[in-house]
């Protein structure tokens, strides 16, 4: 990849804009840079742009174009996946519902009014990118964009129609003449454009090149091709100054405004009509083995999924640092040019945006930067030190001859030279289980299993996945205010229909394409006539994702899929009245579908009621006639709205309600000191939504445990990683604290209101904001000297490692809570002196104490070297605060 004209290797992060606000991107894209990333990738989220057709919204979270620029600002690239489809666990995959009922259109295939539309909003994006001049042509820090995505994954389900697609869909993106290069990701067919251009350029004798014309002056050969010989030139018409593009040959070989991205295409490699490639590239846990589907394109990695999202029901996932370098080091060690992790920083679902089945609030993903926008260690550590060892490689990557030698069973190195003399190497022990001891150039090499060791001069080990040296985080100290004697007012929900805005239908409704996304929620109502008072079964059975059932106005059950099958029976007992009896079937989505193939017809709500007697006579009700009420009461009076805090249909009394279903709670509390965000523990509540001034937090459900089995308090990052592989929180909500922006609270008075469905107790809510942190280091004296350090050409063995403890948000050390030199045992968090044991507390904190950073060098000869013939560490554990 050729950047201001120079090859590069980049690292890059997936930072979407509307889970996080405005205030937060600085600061989460500065971290980012910090890092070691040159890239941050994005999705653009159609949903929320255009939420209704024609009208668009590009403001607050939804405003790219000031997203865009603040990356610029830091001094780095973007990677814009226009798509328009994003999957991302995000709503209806990003696409807009309103696009579902425009008439005769199937999604993602050849169909007129689908392509009409995703054309129309592709050229909407690609359009205000180059009003801001923000394309890399235009001096902007765009640098590739995305057409589709994933759509390899699915595309079997559309047969020729997919195929097809692919291709239109490929000469759609590159007729928006970006003049940067189309990514497809998950995409093994992604076209080539060499047919496109040779017919454009020997039909007209002329070709538009980043949108410039570009004149023939030479003839053609016999085989219609041009010769090496045939020049075209390029005079300057978009940028400021004047330059000449050459191209030879009809390839490519010369380009000079401000910024060129050349991905690597060899001189036989033709750019399409408007002058940009079309790249398949990959997605997954490990891309090491993936080969592009041309050798002239460059091996892009899309998504490497530092963890994974979140689902109500299930264990949080999270994967160990180890297995993540091990596979970023791979992907370089094999050829890799472009580098994304998916999330460096995942945030917050606020809202409804939540894709479904059940996705949850947090998408947290174990990144880098976690939900709140504070430094994960040591994962964070840990990857910058392994991006500052990759750039180190970077001259030999990007210019040396690769050589492979094979140094045993699951052993090998990977070389790149630039002369005979002078290379960069990569160890790899891919075997899950037997750590080895390699010989590479004559000299003994260590390598832990599931490993690779970067030596940047062929001869001194920099950096090894599995050899952890960054700081660890032990703990966040925290101040928490209750809500327990907060002022608590409520409002209860009618059950069933509660307006003149019902309709009825002899049929049961799909509820999707009824309630069109609205709301959560669809009430089924219908009359049960019996002529006697008697016992019998109710069968329920829905597509997803939950159901609260009443009969005659009472609670009778609930029932609820999960994120890999959403759909759910509800079989129970009743007692019938003699006459009329009423059920009331509240219906409840969590998230629209956001993947899969035809993912976008799969509907949610009930398709079939049947009542049965003790003698099991079946009578279905499916075809009874059914009252439908789209959303609730509270819904349609605007509860969550500021202006209603003072409303006269709150009631307001000495005690509150609690284990209430379809209720509505408010109260208000005073923002703790700070300019932190805040959480709302919400382990008391049951399922619902809750909003912090008007603005919605997103949608909680305390009550859904996930299974007792599972987790793992250590999980051994060797061996092949899957989602399932590493969890914790078995047994328990896979979320109780909900994020809170800073920005979203102001001094005095804060109003909190929640919509609550199945039953809590608002009363033991609290509000949480980080006061500091608790950080450890534990470094080895015959341990790696930090990366930055290393200077090529340098005796490495002269410099000695360090501990290196930082505080995150602005905090300094305050105190050290544990220092020993020798053989400290235990881990970060519970340490204890060895049986040598060196006191060097005084020594450390004369260091560290007033400091945002420390380092300590790790040395005998600063230390003492009272235990001879013992290989001695050095650990730290303090303690960060404002």
């Amino acid at each position: 990849m050729h950047c201001h004209g120079r090859r590069r290797i980049l690292q890059s992060g997936s930072v979407h804009y509307p889970r996080a606000t405005p205030e937060m991107w600085p600061e989460i894209i500065e971290k980012a840079k910090e890092g070691g990333l040159d890239v941050i990738e994005t999705y653009v989220f159609w949903n929320y742009h255009e939420p209704v057709k024609g009208q668009y919204y590009f403001e607050g979270r939804f405003d790219l174009v000031r997203f865009v620029k603040t990356v610029h600002d830091a001094g780095l690239f973007v990677h814009l996946r226009i798509g328009p489809y994003a999957c991302a666990e995000w709503n209806y995959g990003g696409f807009p519902l309103w696009l579902h009922f425009i008439p005769g259109i199937q999604f993602r295939t050849i169909n007129g009014p689908f392509q009409a539309e995703m054309e129309r909003f592709l050229a909407k994006i690609v359009n205000l990118m180059k009003e801001e001049n923000l394309f890399a042509s235009q001096g902007g820090p765009i640098i590739l964009a995305q057409v589709e995505n994933e759509y390899g994954n699915v595309e079997w389900a559309y047969g020729v129609g997919g195929e097809l697609y692919v291709k239109w869909a490929a000469e759609t993106a590159l007729s928006l003449n970006t003049s940067v290069p189309w990514v497809m990701c998950s995409q093994s067919d992604a076209p080539d454009p060499i047919v496109k251009w040779w017919k454009a350029c020997i039909s007209l004798g002329r070709c538009r090149f980043n949108s410039h014309l570009v004149q023939s002056e030479a003839l053609v050969g016999n085989d219609r091709r041009p010769r090496d010989t045939w020049v075209r030139s390029l005079s300057q018409t978009g940028f400021a100054g004047n330059f000449t593009v050459v191209l030879t040959g009809g390839w490519v070989t010369g380009f000079s405004p401000e910024l060129v991205v050349d991905l690597g295409y060899s001189r036989s490699t033709p750019f399409g009509p408007m002058g940009a490639p079309r790249i398949n590239t990959c997605n997954g846990f490990y891309c090491d083995t993936f080969t592009s589907n041309s050798p002239s394109k460059p091996k892009i990695w899309t998504e490497d999924y530092t963890g994974w999202f979140l689902s109500f029901g299930y264990p949080v996932p999270y994967r160990p640092v180890e297995d993540l370098a091990f596979a970023v080091a791979r992907f370089f060690e094999k050829g890799g040019t472009f580098h994304n992790y998916y999330m460096y920083f995942g945030g917050t679902n606020f809202g409804r945006t939540a894709g479904g089945p059940l996705v949850a609030t947090s998408y947290d993903y174990d990144a880098p930067i976690n939900e709140y926008g504070f430094i994960r260690q040591p994962k964070f550590g840990h990857l910058r030190d392994l991006h500052m060892a990759i750039k180190l490689c970077e001259e030999y990557l990007v210019n040396g001859d690769h050589a492979h030698q094979s140094l045993g069973i699951n052993l090998e190195a990977d070389v790149y030279y630039k002369t005979d003399d002078d290379c960069a190497a990569f160890l790899a022990n891919y075997g899950s289980s037997v750590d080895a001891n390699v010989t590479f150039n004559g000299k003994l090499y260590f390598l832990p299993a599931w490993s690779v060791s970067i030596l940047p001069d062929c001869k001194n080990v920099i950096f090894n996945t599995a050899k952890v040296v960054a700081q660890k985080s032990i703990s966040d100290a925290t101040s928490e205010l209750s809500l327990s004697t907060s002022h608590w007012s409520w409002y209860m929900e009618k059950v069933g229909v509660w307006s003149n805005d019902s309709f009825t239908a002899t049929s049961l409704l799909e509820q999707i394409s009824t309630t069109k996304d609205t709301s959560d929620f669809l009430w089924y109502s219908t009359s049960i006539e019996s002529d006697e008072k008697k016992d019998a079964f109710l069968l329920i059975q829905s597509l997803g994702h939950a159901a609260l059932v009443f009969l005659n106005r009472k609670v009778l059950a609930f029932g609820y899929g999960y994120h890999d099958d959403a759909s759910f029976n509800i079989s129970e007992k009743i007692s019938l009245e003699q006459g009329n009896n009423t059920l009331d079937i509240i219906s409840m989505l969590i998230g629209v579908q956001n993947y899969g193939p035809w993912f976008d017809v799969m509907g949610a709500g009930l398709y079939s009621v049947i009542l049965a007697d003790l003698k099991n006579t079946k009578e279905d009700y499916s075809s009874n006639k059914w009252t439908y009420q789209v959303g609730t009461e509270g819904e349609s009076l605007g509860l969550d709205n500021t202006d209603l805090a003072n409303s006269s249909l709150w009631t307001r009394g000495a005690s509150v309600p609690t284990n209430q279903s379809l209720i509505w709670y408010k109260s208000t509390f005073m923002a703790p000191e700070g300019k932190g965000p805040l959480s709302l523990n919400l382990a008391s509540m049951g399922k619902g939504q809750a909003w912090v001034n008007g603005q919605s937090i997103g949608r909680y459900w305390s009550t859904y445990l996930s299974p007792s089995t599972g987790c793992t308090d250590h999980c051994d990052y060797r061996g092949t990683y899957d989602a399932q592989k590493c969890q914790s929180k078995c047994g328990q909500p896979a979320q109780v604290l909900y994020h809170v922006p800073r920005t979203w609270v102001h001094a005095g008075e804060n109003l909190l209101v929640l919509h609550e469905e199945l039953g809590g107790n608002p009363s033991k809510i609290s509000v949480l904001t980080r006061t500091g942190q608790e950080v450890c280091g534990h470094v080895f004296e015959d341990d790696s000297i930090p990366v930055d350090l290393w200077k090529s050409n340098a005796d490495s063995t002269s410099r000695i490692p360090e501990v290196r403890l930082t505080c995150d948000q602005g905090w300094k050390i305050t105190s050290i809570r544990f220092a020993s030199f020798g053989n400290p045992k235990g881990d970060c968090g519970s340490f204890a002196q060895g049986s040598c044991h060196t006191d060097v507390l005084s020594i450390v904190q004369q260091a560290c104490i007033g400091k945002k950073t420390c380092l300590i060098p790790v040395a005998t000869a600063k230390f003492g070297n009272l235990c001879p013939g013992v290989t001695k560490s050095l650990a730290i554990e303090a303690l960060c605060t404002s």
